[in-house]
């Protein structure tokens, strides 16, 4: 029984063989008819038909590609002022607990009756928010026994210096400067020795 089986799944498989191979021909007649009705309309059209067609496949082709280009443009707009208004979210975000620790030591300011306590408080809201400014990527402009740098510092005032090493050198600074990163967001205000 197995070998009559075995001879009925040959005979199939050369059945199925024999119908894939005339479907192939079969296929291979109808392509160059296709061809044939395809070539047939141009060669019957002038000369002026031809360009025209052209023409207005140029014409198609450079709608699409300005209108593409059109929607890109618009989209990355679009994508720029989302990025630019939801850019400062997250540092303001970040700023908000020092914030909510102010308006708490507001609310303690008039009931405090320990001042070292409202002291120490002022100076962890201060030492919170230059944390978060660091994280930032601000940081002070160095004053005190700096010589004096027209690109970070302003001289607001001169003043006799009273050693002759700090000549040209600041002495005080009257208001602090800030970088952020690399780019000057506040010159120093201050007292350089003359």
């Amino acid at each position: 029984m197995s070998e009559e089986i075995k001879d009925q799944e040959l005979e199939r498989d050369e059945q199925t063989a024999a119908e894939e191979q005339t479907d192939c021909q079969t296929n291979e007649q109808a392509q160059p008819q296709e061809e044939e009705l395809t070539d047939s309309p141009a060669e019957e059209l002038s000369p002026e038909a031809k360009l025209q067609a052209e023409l207005n496949k140029l014409k198609d082709t450079y709608l699409r590609l300005v209108a593409e280009y059109d929607n890109y443009r618009k989209r990355t707009l679009k994508e720029k002022s989302e990025l630019i208004r939801s850019g400062g979210e997250k540092a303001l975000t970040d700023l908000l607990p020092v914030v909510d620790d102010l308006e708490i030591a507001l609310q303690n300011l008039d009931k405090a009756t320990d001042l070292d306590a409202l002291k120490e408080g002022v100076h962890l809201i201060y030492s919170k928010f230059v944390d978060y400014l660091s994280r930032q990527g601000v940081t002070a402009i160095p004053t005190e026994g700096e010589n004096f740098d027209d690109e970070l510092h302003e001289a607001i005032a001169t003043f006799p210096a009273p050693e002759e090493s700090l000549k040209g050198k600041i002495i005080d600074c009257v208001k602090k400067g800030y970088k952020l990163h690399d780019k000057v967001l506040r010159h120093s205000s201050v007292v350089v020795g003359q």
